[in-house]
């Protein structure tokens, strides 16, 4: 495999496979002055690697007290895997020597290449090329290695706290220094790794790479990402959806924030899809988790990894804390975690346990009686796991402490164990806050499988991505099937803004439905135009180019009679002509006016990564004020448009408020579903299709206006 970029996506694991499972390992630039080389040779050991660790200096006969080598061709059987970390200037001959030994796995600590400018990048090109050329995988430049904890592997250029915890969770960061954070967290909560790596710049091994590599580990049920940047997009989609199928969650905190595109931002649609908020719509498209802190990547990452996704959405909470139940209660409103009341048997079994003063509602309080009778949560528990009315159950556990006499609690944790066990339903267990757990706690935790969940803050925010994500992972096969692009051709039109009356015609060409019009070039035809459509008209100006009509004069609502028809026509007409005299304006479209209903906005606009992206959104003209929209990536189902609806606040007006006619949903769907279509079907040369607005009313469902935004050329970049 003589290029790791061009290789098969089976080569690409096979040659991480090698990578991260070395038999052999060289330090090369082993120096006691260096914290990288004392951290990187104690990870190993205390790591409990079990091959032959080689270090090299060109100098020192002794480092880290044990013997050195000057070279790597002085190591009788060369290594698997040399982890380089001399200056920057010496990095190509430790490559050059790696090659001429056959060594095919290098991770590069060295600093110096990408990040540091021009001839940074240079200096990394030739790296690149060179390993390429001699066929050896890197993993850097700049960055810390890896940890592979199930085989006890770990080069690794921080210091790693003992025990190394293996476990489910598989973890790729585009940062060094929050690995020792990540270790530290599965350490200290009773969680374990399958694989961390840090990512360096990327220069040859991608974040996507090593995503692909852990979708397809078996020790790894789980994919915790942190990213600053997604190098290559639609790659990444599609190993996600590959994750998604295989039903092996993928958990990212995605920082970084730009401003949106120069292209998008002329249209209404600039006010609303942000870089970030396209990021959001991509992994949901993809079915991935998008947490906000390093501690929701971690917990939800861990509950998914030791429990998977709830069975539904119905819990069953028992505490011994009014306070966690109300804090719960509201935290479980936010996640979409449903609390039904306990089935009426339930009620009155609980009801003969509690004390006098309790009551039997869920969530439920078994009250501080627990201080007399320490078991009372476990039989309340006990009694509560066999109703059907819930999906799992949740309760609260406390943690040992260092130091102290734990056999009382252990008994506790024994007997919930053996609650969970007999339980129909999945029980997990809680701590109130997010606490760590001791070593003699972790213990417990292996061997009971008991795995509590980080507080109630994370532990819920956890369970509500847990349950979105099995929503999308158990859809049926028909709602994610891809619907058919029309053929549209954007062939004759010119860069620029496509005004109403042209985007109108090419719209009504592809069956999409538009308010009935006719272009006026005078106000005489105006006057005829509204007569036939009879009642109040709206009058609009007629030009490419012109993107917001409201904004130079160029629109007039509500006319009624020839009178005010006429005068309409001429205002238009003056106003546009003194605010833009570069616009051709080519006439007034006159049109019937909808009143009540309904307006919304449905754009399609092209991310440059992304590629072609959906909004919809609620308020016509306000929508800038309103905010309320759902993003998709294209192609969408009119079953995902629905659910972009839901996500609406606007949803109860579609609904029908103070006696209004409901809308159709399904067919409003479609109508959507059909203007995305339409919009893929002109190709990478459409920039934007911007409708709005949409009006819809009942089964009354029409475009009231529309322009659509043309580049020069096919830019060959950003599309799908």
């Amino acid at each position: 495999m003589a290029d790791l970029t061009d290789a098969t996506a089976a080569d690409r694991r096979s040659a991480l496979r090698a990578l991260f499972h070395p038999r052999s390992i060289a330090l090369v630039g082993a120096t006691d002055n260096s914290r990288w080389s004392s951290n990187t040779y104690h990870n190993l050991r205390q790591g409990g690697f079990p091959g032959p660790v080689h270090l090299v200096h060109p100098v020192r006969e002794i480092v880290h007290g044990v013997p050195a080598v000057r070279r790597l061709s002085d190591i009788a059987e060369p290594p698997d895997l040399v982890y380089v970390m001399v200056p920057t200037t010496a990095v190509m001959s430790v490559m050059e020597e790696a090659a001429e030994l056959h060594i095919r796995n290098a991770v590069v600590l060295t600093a110096g290449y990408g990040e540091v400018g021009e001839e940074g990048v240079r200096r990394q090109m030739a790296l690149q090329t060179f390993a390429d050329a001699h066929a050896i995988t890197v993993l850097g430049p700049n960055g810390n290695g890896f940890i592979n904890a199930p085989a006890g592997i770990v080069p690794y250029g921080l210091p790693i706290t003992p025990p190394l915890r293996s476990g489910p969770i598989g973890v790729m960061l585009q940062s060094g220094a929050l690995a020792s954070t990540a270790v530290s967290f599965v350490r200290q909560h009773a969680m374990g790794l399958s694989l961390l790596c840090s990512m360096g710049n990327e220069m040859q091994i991608t974040a996507t790479d090593v995503m692909d590599y852990l979708v397809h580990d078996p020790q790894t049920r789980v994919i915790a990402l942190f990213l600053e940047s997604i190098r290559d997009p639609r790659r990444f989609l599609r190993v996600a959806r590959e994750a998604l199928a295989a039903q092996k969650p993928v958990v990212v905190l995605k920082v970084g924030q730009t401003a949106v595109s120069r292209r998008t931002a002329l249209l209404h649609t600039g006010a609303l899809v942000g870089d970030d908020a396209v990021n959001d719509a991509a992994f949901r498209s993809a079915g991935v988790i998008r947490v906000r802190s390093f501690e929701d990547l971690m917990v939800t990452a861990g509950f998914l990894g030791y429990y998977g996704a709830p069975p539904g959405p119905r819990a069953g909470v028992i505490t011994a804390s009014g306070g966690a139940s109300e804090i719960l209660a509201d935290r479980a409103a936010a996640e979409g975690v449903e609390l039904p009341d306990f089935s009426a048997a339930t009620r009155a079994r609980l009801t003969e346990l509690l004390p006098s003063f309790g009551s039997a509602h869920n969530p439920l309080d078994v009250t501080g009686y627990v201080v007399v009778d320490g078991s009372l949560t476990e039989r309340a528990l006990g009694i509560a796991v066999d109703d059907p009315a819930f999906d799992f159950l949740l309760t609260f556990l406390s943690v040992p402490t260092e130091g102290n006499e734990n056999s009382r609690l252990k008994a506790q944790w024994e007997a919930l164990a053996a609650i969970a066990a007999r339980s129909p339903h999945p029980v997990y267990p809680a701590t109130q806050t997010l606490q760590d757990i001791p070593q003699e706690g972790a213990g417990w935790a292996d061997v009971l499988h008991l795995r509590p969940l980080g507080g109630i803050e994370h532990g819920m925010s956890a369970l509500g991505h847990a349950l979105w994500w099995r929503e999308i992972a158990h859809r049926p096969p028909t709602d994610n099937a891809a619907p058919t692009v029309r053929g549209a051709s954007p062939e004759g039109f010119p860069a620029g803004v496509l005004g109403e009356q042209a985007a109108r015609g090419l719209l009504q060409s592809w069956g999409l439905p538009l308010v009935p019009s006719q272009l006026a070039h005078s106000a005489t035809e105006a006057v005829q135009a509204a007569a036939q459509f009879g009642g109040p008209v709206a009058l609009k100006a007629a030009a490419d180019g012109l993107l917001h009509k409201t904004d130079v004069g160029g629109v007039r609502l509500n006319l009624r009679g020839p009178t005010e028809v006429a005068a309409a026509y001429q205002d238009i007409v003056q106003h546009v002509t003194a605010a833009r005299p570069d616009a051709v304006l080519g006439g007034v479209v006159v049109s019937p006016m909808r009143s009540g209903g309904t307006e919304l906005l449905v754009s399609v606009t092209r991310d440059p990564s992304w590629g072609p992206v959906l909004t919809v959104a609620t308020g016509g003209v306000l929508v800038e004020v309103l905010q309320d929209r759902a993003l998709r990536l294209l192609p969408v189902t009119a079953a995902e448009v629905r659910r972009m609806l839901a996500e609406l606040r606007g949803q109860a007006l579609l609904e029908g408020v103070r006696g209004g006619e409901a809308a159709d949903m399904n067919q409003l769907a479609l109508v959507i579903a059909d203007i995305a279509a339409t919009a893929l079907g002109f190709g990478p040369r459409l920039l934007a299709l911007e409708v709005n607005p949409l009006y819809v009313s009942g089964r009354v469902i029409e475009i009231l206006d529309a322009l659509m935004v043309f580049e020069e050329e096919d830019p060959q970049a950003g599309g799908r």
